[in-house]
């Protein structure tokens, strides 16, 4: 357990930032530094049949130690880091015994992650906490679960009493653009289920998620000069404000909470002739989902009617909510809650209000529920992590292995 913190530290000093226009994968070549780095590790710490294909999926095992027949189970995490916000020269701060109070991550740019704008900080007081310095984020998205995941298998090898079937560990590339599974080959997995090791806040248990599409508004102006205009212009910045302004205003990210939907506008270009939005839809229910899309396309038909055909709409699916692929086999779920309550930590059981790579396993026919890695504020300068919160999170892994065994009779 003492080299949780090093080799977390060591990762997040590497750039994985992923990348969403790129059509390779991965979509940086940046993240096979630390795959390549990972690779070296798992065959240091005596995992086997460790390998890495040409897409940067890499997979490795830990033989059962026991003679009856047990269900061979995974642990997922995936290397990249959002392109939200940079990740390039992280350089982690470490506060020992936090004392619940601002914490400056920046003196020069005024930087302050307080409990008054963040009061969660406050559960941590007196624990361990590891920020950003201000200027990037930190990465334990998730390259804590990645830490974890390790330093878990190769607790587990040095104390071959505590009894377990075949485990089977991943680490994919390019989960924060959506493509973490897109090249993941269940087949050579070969785990009954998995657990990804991508959650947030110490405690968090989740097997349903958004459904989710991406949705690109592409609009062609025409360009004439302003004093001469009239019924001969068509500003496709005009329209592009007009198509936002159809969208319901409250559906929004910033107020919305627990299952409750949103259209996420994140991209937004124009000029007279040329305009385009990108924007991202969720919803937990399938037929809210549906009713999203088709909005989309009601308020592009409407528009196309008052101004022309000059609206593009290309809607595209991403994932589904992996609940319907869970609950048929509800059991791993329980096993995760029963090894969290024998560590004294209270299970949270809730929605995903965004996606992992467990989403699209589980329709490939690898059910995978969602376990925290203890990190908050993913995504951005405020982000952090308790280092206890780590630590439980590597306990968690090896009781449900531990557990997994003993329920098999």
């Amino acid at each position: 357990m003492e080299q949780l913190l090093p080799r977390f530290l060591e990762y997040v000093g590497i750039d994985t930032q992923s990348d969403p226009y790129s059509k390779s994968t991965p979509s940086t070549e940046k993240q096979l530094k630390l795959a390549k780095k990972l690779v070296t590790e798992l065959h240091t710490i005596g995992m086997e049949e460790v390998s890495i294909d040409a897409n940067g999926y890499i997979m490795a095992t830990l033989p059962s130690n026991m003679e009856k027949e047990v269900p061979t189970i995974g642990f997922i995490a995936h290397m990249d880091t959002t392109p939200d916000f940079t990740g390039k020269n992280v350089s982690p701060q470490i506060i020992k015994e936090y004392d619940g109070g601002d914490i400056v991550l920046n003196k020069g740019k005024e930087i302050v992650l307080s409990p008054d704008y963040f009061p969660e900080l406050l559960q941590y007081k007196g624990q361990t906490l590891i920020t950003t310095d201000g200027t990037t984020l930190l990465g334990a998205d998730d390259k804590a679960g990645v830490a974890e995941i390790i330093t878990a298998m190769e607790y587990l090898r040095e104390h071959p009493e505590i009894k377990h079937g075949k485990i089977r560990v991943a680490f994919t590339p390019d989960e924060e653009i959506g493509r973490g599974a897109h090249k993941f080959d269940v087949k050579k997995f070969g785990a009954e289920w998995a657990y990804t090791i991508d959650g947030s806040q110490i405690g968090e248990l989740e097997f349903e998620n958004f459904n989710a599409a991406s949705a690109t508004i592409k609009i062609k102006g025409k360009s004439v000069h302003p004093g001469y205009a009239k019924d001969k212009m068509v500003n496709a910045i005009h329209i592009a404000n007009q198509f936002l302004s159809l969208l319901p205003p409250n559906e929004v990210p910033e107020k919305t909470e627990g299952r409750e939907g949103f259209f996420h506008v994140h991209k937004i270009k124009g000029e007279i002739e040329e305009a385009e939005i990108e924007l991202i839809i969720r919803d937990h229910d399938a037929q809210h989902f549906e009713a999203r899309k088709q909005l989309l396309k009601d308020i592009a038909g409407k528009l196309s009617d008052r101004f022309g055909d000059f609206i593009e709409l290309n809607i595209e699916n991403q994932y589904f909510n992996m609940r319907e692929k869970v609950e048929p086999v509800f059991h791993i779920v329980e096993i995760a809650e029963e090894a969290m309550k024998s560590l004294d930590i209270e299970p949270i059981l809730k929605p995903i209000r965004g996606g992992t790579d467990g989403s699209q396993l589980s329709f490939m026919g690898l059910p995978c529920p969602n376990i925290f890695a203890g990190g908050h504020n993913f995504h951005g300068k405020y982000e952090y992590v308790p280092l206890e919160s780590m630590q439980k999170a590597v306990e968690v892994i090896v009781k449900i292995c531990e557990f997994t065994a003993i329920q098999i009779k």
